[in-house]
């Protein structure tokens, strides 16, 4: 790959992770003002989309490049292990280790199937 080629694919990789960031923010915040509840929906909606559309991704064949900037930069930007963590955290420190569990087996669950499915809408 030439420099001028780099460049415009780092570039790339931070204006297409920027855009899934702020979408990131923007659907979290939309989910929990709604849902208005100790369980952290919204980081659920956003890595759940974000697991289904991964997985259609993954189901694509991509070029190197095209795969970095949907996969890496615009998903892993858009979703959150981190918050998912961290919230897990905070509720078990607030003891509420149901709901705490609940995030971690809901989370998981759906993610994978949701991971499944995204890769089955891509044969389609």
């Amino acid at each position: 790959m030439t420099g001028a080629a780099t460049v415009l694919v780092w570039s790339g990789v931070a204006l297409v992770g920027g855009a899934g960031s702020v979408l990131r923010f923007v659907i979290d915040g939309a989910v929990a003002r709604r849902a208005a509840r100790a369980f952290p929906f919204g980081t659920l909606a956003v890595n759940i989309s974000g697991a289904v559309l991964l997985g259609f991704l993954g189901g694509l064949v991509l070029s190197k490049d095209a795969a970095l900037l949907a996969g890496t930069a615009f998903v892993g930007a858009y979703t959150t292990f981190s918050t998912w963590m961290l919230e897990t955290q905070r509720l078990g420190e607030e003891r509420q280790t149901w709901t705490a569990l609940a995030n971690i087996v809901v989370s998981l669950a759906l993610g994978v199937a949701a991971a499944a499915l995204g890769q089955w809408l891509a044969q389609r």
